[in-house]
C-alpha cells in the first residue's frame, strides 16, 4: 500500500441536456455518461491513472450498481476494502453552463465496521469526511505514523472539525465556509489554529486561496479555459485532489505549490470532459495542457 483513500461510492450517471424537463414532459439528452463517483472515490481513480494506484476503503452493495463499481476498479488495478452496505449509491448529475445539479440517493447505513488494514508501507492517506469512524481511526494512526494525510472538506459532514486537528494538508470547499460562517480568509485561520500544515479553500474558475508550509497566504489561480470548452465541471474537484496525492507521492520533495500546479491543470482537463472516467487525465495529457496554456 503506497496510499490510502477512504469514502463512499456512487455510481455517477451524468446527462448532457439543454433543460430539465418539468411537469408531465419528456427531454432528450445530448451525451450521457456512466462512472463511478464520490469524492474521495474518483479522487482515487485520479490518483490510479496518475501512475500510483492507491488502496481504497469504501461503500460496496451485493447488487448489480455495487458488481459494476468493483469492475471499474479492477480495470484500473484498485484495491478495494469493501464495507458493506444495503444498496448501491447513486447520482444523477446535469451539467449546465459550467455549473452542475446533482440528485443523489445514498445508503450510509454500515452493515459492518470498517476494515482494519496494516499501513507498514503507506504515504499518503486522503479522506472526504465520509465513514467518519474509520475516517477518524485512520487520520489518528496516520498522523503517529507521520504518514501525510490529507482531506476534502467539501461540505459539514460528521466529525470533520474533530478530524481537522489530524490532518496536514486540508483543502475545502467555500460550502463549508458557509456552513460553517466563516470567510475564507477566517477559514484559514481556523484551519491554521487546528494544526493544518498547509489549507486552502478551492473556489471554482476563481482558483484557490491557500497558506503553504511557512503560513504565508497566496492564491492559485484556475488555469484559463475557454466557456465553450467547458462540459462538465462535476468531480472538477476530486480530480484535483486526487492529482496532487498522486504528484507528491511522485515527487515528495517538491513543495506543495508544485503539487497544486499540477492539479489544477488536472482539474482544468476534467471540466473538458463529460462524467468523471472521461475527464480522468493522464501525465501526458497533464503535460500537453499546460503547454498550450503557456503558448496562450
Amino acid at each position: 500500500m503506497q496510499a490510502l483513500f477512504i469514502g463512499h461510492t456512487y455510481i455517477d450517471v451524468t446527462l448532457l441536456c439543454d433543460r430539465v424537463p418539468s411537469g408531465d414532459e419528456k427531454t432528450v439528452a445530448q451525451d450521457y455518461a456512466v462512472s463511478f463517483g464520490g469524492n474521495a472515490v474518483t479522487a482515487a481513480f485520479a490518483c490510479a491513472k496518475l501512475g500510483t494506484i492507491p488502496d481504497l476503503i469504501t461503500t460496496v452493495a451485493n447488487d448489480w450498481l455495487g458488481r459494476m463499481f468493483l469492475d471499474m476498479a479492477v480495470t484500473y488495478q484498485i484495491p478495494v476494502h469493501a464495507r458493506r452496505v444495503q444498496r448501491s449509491s447513486l447520482s444523477f448529475v446535469l451539467p449546465n453552463d459550467g455549473k452542475r445539479a446533482i440528485i443523489r440517493a445514498r445508503d450510509d447505513h454500515y452493515l459492518e465496521p470498517f476494515p482494519v488494514l496494516d499501513l507498514a508501507d503507506c504515504r499518503a492517506l486522503h479522506l472526504d469526511g465520509h465513514q467518519s469512524d474509520a475516517a477518524l481511526y485512520y487520520a489518528k494512526a496516520c498522523r503517529a505514523k507521520g504518514i501525510l494525510t490529507s482531506l476534502d472538506g467539501g461540505g459539514l459532514r460528521g466529525n470533520i472539525e474533530e478530524l481537522f486537528s489530524f490532518i496536514d494538508i486540508a483543502i475545502v470547499a467555500e460550502r463549508l465556509c458557509e456552513q460553517m460562517a466563516l470567510s475564507p480568509k477566517d477559514m484559514l485561520g481556523y484551519l491554521k489554529a487546528k494544526g493544518c500544515k498547509i489549507g486552502g479553500i478551492t473556489m471554482g474558475e476563481r482558483g484557490m486561496l491557500w497558506y503553504d508550509e511557512k503560513g504565508t497566504i497566496g492564491t492559485l489561480p484556475a488555469l484559463p479555459v475557454s466557456k465553450s470548452a467547458i462540459i462538465d465541471t462535476s468531480g472538477a474537484g476530486d480530480v484535483f485532489h486526487g492529482a496532487y496525492v498522486a504528484s507528491y507521492l511522485a515527487a515528495p520533495e517538491r513543495g506543495f505549490a508544485a503539487h497544486f500546479e499540477f492539479a489544477r491543470a488536472a482539474s482544468a482537463y476534467k471540466i473538458q470532459h463529460l462524467g468523471n472516467e472521461a475527464g480522468l487525465p493522464t501525465l501526458a495529457d497533464i503535460k500537453a495542457l499546460e503547454k498550450n496554456v503557456s503558448l496562450v
